[in-house]
């Protein structure tokens, strides 16, 4: 054997060390994908309670006392100030306690696992005198679970992730991965809205709207990996995939709603690009727009940083020629 490959075979970590480090990535990646589920239950969700003050804080406390921390209430005149609410995204749901029957209004086209949870404690309020349900904000029929969109969260984290690994690979220049990755957010955004839309159904509203969400939160995932990447080469790419593919997605809400997973991390979640663009897309989708602003911002936050990170990335390449040139300079010099 030579002496380069008994080199090379010293420079080989040893197998153990190799199983072990295999083994805590795996079960990182469980965690990061079960643990929010694991732990899903309401925490502080926004809900509407209309009535007399005395059988309104009655409900508060026994809601208090089911689900402690569960809910935070807000008391409304009627049943109508209720169902603006729901509509604005200032509420998951309302309590409309009418002395005749009681109702309890839902949005699962806003988070189909707090219309759950609303659900079931309707039945638990008066046994004799059962709580009617009405769905203001329902899904769309032909996915009445909000399957395809809680599906659709992977595909929008992955799509920008295999942009910049993609085209750091096969293209040289900087300024032409940031054109591809722009011109590859458009097309997928109006492939994947198209598909959700029209094929599966899981979207209503613009499709535009719609495609320029998901166009918005691939861009900013890929400009933000490709900048990662021109200034701190393949570590700078995979740091910034695993935070977009293990806190992004995991904590984005999409399969839930982001008061549903463990507290701080719904937040957490909702300040990086997949859910900002959950949360945007069940608002343009649903909702008309309504509560879309905030997180429409993050997105364009992420988008600039991504353009930023470009740039510095662009200024170190150049630092970096301008000592090349002149030492190549010297030498034929």
């Amino acid at each position: 054997m030579t002496t380069e490959a008994h080199a090379a075979e010293r420079r080989r970590p040893p197998l153990i060390a190799v199983i072990t480090l295999l083994t805590a990535v795996l079960t990182v990646f469980l965690i990061a994908f079960a643990w929010p589920s694991a732990r899903s239950e309401p925490r502080d969700v926004p809900l509407a309670v209309s009535g007399p003050v005395p059988a309104v804080t009655q409900i508060q406390a026994a809601l208090e006392k089911a689900m402690p921390g569960g809910f935070e209430i807000t008391a409304v005149p009627d049943r109508q100030a209720a169902v603006q609410r729901i509509e604005d995204r200032d509420a998951y749901g309302a309590i409309v306690l009418d002395a005749a029957q009681p109702e309890v209004l839902t949005a699962s086209a806003g988070g189909p696992a707090v219309a759950q949870v609303l659900t079931q404690l309707s039945a638990r309020m008066s046994p004799e005198n059962p709580a009617k349900v009405t769905d203001i904000v329902p899904l769309p029929k032909d996915d009445p679970r909000g399957a395809g969109l809680a599906a659709g969260a992977l595909p929008l984290v992955l799509g920008g992730i295999i942009a910049a690994a993609g085209l750091t690979q096969l293209v040289r220049s900087g300024a032409q991965r940031m054109v591809g990755a722009v011109s590859f957010a458009i097309t997928g955004g109006l492939a994947l809205a198209a598909v959700l839309q029209y094929w599966l159904g899981s979207l209503e509203g613009s499709y535009l709207g719609n495609a320029g969400v998901i166009a918005t939160s691939i861009a900013a995932i890929s400009l933000t990996l490709l900048g990662l990447e021109w200034l701190l080469g393949t570590a700078g790419l995979a740091l910034g995939g695993a935070v977009m593919m293990l806190l992004g997605n995991p904590l984005s809400g999409m399969t839930s709603a982001p008061e549903m997973l463990p507290s701080g991390w719904g937040a957490l979640g909702q300040l990086l690009p997949p859910g900002a663009a959950g949360t945007a897309l069940r608002s343009v989708s649903f909702f008309d727009g309504a509560g879309a602003a905030r997180p429409l911002v993050v997105l364009a936050c992420w988008l600039l940083a991504g353009v930023l990170l470009c740039g510095l990335g662009a200024l170190r390449s150049r630092g970096r020629a301008v000592p090349a040139r002149h030492e190549a300079s010297a030498v034929a010099a």
